[in-house]
């Protein structure tokens, strides 16, 4: 029997893992990090212990001090969540020889599926359909090697996951180019610069079956997750079943998953992934050894608790009648919520959570790492939370989640929130006509455009405003906001939001309030309900509507049943030393330069690379604007940069 668990992980992971423990009478310990003290996961356990610095390869890769933690606060099993050290053979291996259970499949199984070529080789063997592909060495003749397996290729890294040191190719010219840049960015994510090529089928399905083994040789299929849309080939909504797969396809991927499963003696809970082709024939991708973070859709359709059964397990609890027996019921879908700036290419953002509110009604679930007050940092994965909903039907559930999204108040960094609520009612999806390709034929832009409503919203924030005024005057706080007992010009305020300037005139009279946005009235008939400096409630055209109104640092957060809105207000007065020189090249996001291609008095062309940054382990290559020379090198190998500062300036 476990009695004491430590979390080798953070965010919801590690509180989510935390929450079936103490239910089923286990004490915890947290690891974190600098970034991470005070975080909800560390408070959350019985126990915190901290791994000094903030960079995962000091911190949650460090296995030697995760162990040293386990060893100092008494735990005598590890459980590792996903990513970091879930699939590190070395790790589990150091657990078993520590006299501590390690929460997942044996260090051999591990091992097989760590290096993809290997996983490929090993299914192969056991009759699970796989893709041609090669590893790449130095000695690698890529062009040869390419053809012979066909364009367009997949350069992918051999170890690791979550779409990092992964390039697609179309054709020989970009070849070399893209296994260097797979090979850095593979090394950087997962310490190990291996990569291979293989056979890239152009937007396949991306199906996977979850599978839970037992110590006595039993293993099971716990039905499928349809993980088609992705960005950067990392998955950003999930569901189960998936909508493409019938009971006769279900019964062939889930034989071919246990028969990959029995191939490799595997324990615990784990995930055999699959591209499914048009004409319905699947290809083996790989094993993932570990827990899923899209794990969620399959506990809510079977009602299990698949931490709770790795736990068992771990213990050498044999499969219990509810897995052998499990049944699919209704229909569950899980987002990824993220802290990212879509319209910018799915740039990382981050900041600090002024509020973080996301409703769960019944059937709706949220898996939140954050709250309000938490920082978003450039050191990790930008998740906020995993929000999913179930159903009785597909549409049911996506409905009731695009719901959540939509009256989440999620206010002080950049999310892919509006995407989310998108994708949730585009007819195609709703189709169930989903594949990798969906957001190629779906602008993200326009999938995550606002739903309407920009210039209520401004309006709201700037009655707010003008009441927040008013409750802090020291002469007459009790009178109306923007009453004049005389007439006047109206009061204004001028709000950016999304590339929008929106300016707006009020004014509040006896005859009732005056109000115009961008010189436009919003209505034939407005009336002013109540404005509160957090609640502004408009009749317009006689529809009520409620604005919740939150500001912090000059940005107003309007949530409303149309939608949410950041409103940075304009200054009346601007800052002349605010404005960077002409032909300046601004970081995007908050980084480390990992390469500089030029130097200062260089000539380019539009579109050559001149710097790579890399945060969150994802790179971001910064390209000339224009023909021109490289007036200013601002920036160096290794730097650090904010977002928002000046790398280098180019003139034409």
């Amino acid at each position: 029997m476990i009695t004491k668990l430590l979390v080798a992980n953070r965010g919801e992971i590690a509180a989510r893992v935390m929450r079936t423990a103490h239910d089923l009478g286990i004490a915890t310990v947290a690891v974190y990090s600098d970034p991470d003290a005070g975080a909800p996961f560390a408070r959350l356990a019985d126990e915190a212990v901290r791994l000094p610095g903030a960079a995962a390869a000091d911190t949650y890769l460090r296995g030697d001090l995760v162990i040293a933690a386990a060893r100092a606060t008494g735990a005598d099993a590890i459980h590792p969540g996903y990513g970091f050290l879930s699939e590190n053979a070395g790790f589990a291996r150091d657990c078993a020889e520590a006299g501590i259970t390690f929460v997942g499949p044996s260090p051999e199984a591990i091992a097989s599926m760590g290096s993809k070529v290997e996983a490929k080789a090993r299914m192969d063997a056991a009759g699970v359909p796989v893709l041609p592909g090669a590893t790449v060495t130095d000695d690698t003749d890529l062009a040869a090697v390419a053809a012979g397996i066909g364009f367009p290729v997949l350069v992918k890294a051999a170890f690791g996951g979550g779409g990092r040191g992964m390039r697609v190719v179309h054709d020989e010219t970009a070849l070399a180019e893209a296994v260097e840049g797979a090979r850095r960015e593979a090394a950087s994510a997962f310490g190990d610069g291996t990569v291979f090529l293989e056979r890239f089928v152009v937007d396949p399905r991306h199906v996977e079956v979850q599978i839970l083994g037992d110590t006595h040789g039993e293993v099971v299929h716990l039905f499928e997750r349809e993980c088609s849309i992705q960005r950067r080939y990392q998955k950003i909504v999930e569901e189960c079943p998936s909508p493409a797969v019938d009971d006769a396809l279900r019964a062939e991927l889930g034989a071919a998953a246990v028969a990959a499963g029995k191939a490799i003696g595997y324990t615990g809970a784990g995930t055999v992934e699959f591209v499914l082709d048009r004409a319905g024939r699947f290809f083996f991708l790989e094993v993932n050894t570990r827990l899923q973070v899209e794990h969620p859709v399959t506990e809510l359709v079977t009602g299990l608790d698949l931490v709770e059964q790795q736990l068992r397990v771990a213990e050498g609890e044999p499969l219990p009648p509810e897995v052998l027996g499990a049944r699919i019921g209704g229909h569950a879908i899980e987002v990824r919520l993220y802290a990212e700036d879509v319209p910018a290419g799915f740039l990382p953002a981050t900041g600090a959570l002024h509020r973080f509110r996301v409703p769960s009604p019944r059937g709706v679930r949220v898996d939140s790492g954050v709250e309000d007050g938490s920082v978003v940092g450039p050191h990790y994965d930008p998740m906020l939370a995993k929000v999913i909903a179930h159903g009785r039907t597909r549409h049911e559930a996506a409905r009731s989640l695009a719901r959540a999204l939509r009256h989440a108040e999620l206010h002080g960094v950049t999310t892919n929130r509006d995407l989310l609520v998108g994708i949730l009612g585009e007819a195609e999806f709703l189709a169930g006509h989903t594949d990798t390709g969906y957001l190629t034929r779906h602008d993200p832009v326009a999938l995550g455009a606002p739903e309407g409503g920009g210039a209520r919203q401004a309006a709201a924030a700037a009655l707010a405003r003008q009441a927040g005024h008013r409750r802090e005057a020291r002469v007459l706080p009790e009178m109306p906001s923007g009453w004049r007992n005389v007439g006047g010009p109206p009061q204004r305020a001028g709000y950016l939001a999304g590339g929008e300037t929106l300016d707006v005139a009020y004014s509040v009279r006896r005859s009732g309030l005056r109000l115009t946005v961008n010189g436009a009235p919003l209505g034939e008939s407005v009336r002013l309900v109540s404005a509160a400096p957090e609640l502004v409630e408009l009749e317009i055209d006689g529809v009520h509507r409620a604005y919740r109104v939150h500001t912090r640092a000059g940005t107003s957060y309007v949530d409303c049943p149309e939608g949410s809105a950041a409103l940075a207000e304009i200054p009346r007065f601007a800052d002349p030393d605010a404005a960077a020189a002409a032909g300046s090249l601004l970081a995007a996001m908050p980084g480390a330069v990992v390469r500089v291609l030029v130097a200062a008095g260089d000539e380019v062309v539009t579109g050559q690379a001149l710097l790579v940054l890399e945060a969150m382990k994802m790179e971001h290559t910064v390209v000339a604007p224009v023909d021109g020379s490289v007036a200013e090198l601002r920036v160096r190998l290794g730097d650090q940069v904010d977002t928002g500062q000046v790398l280098a300036v180019v003139e034409e």
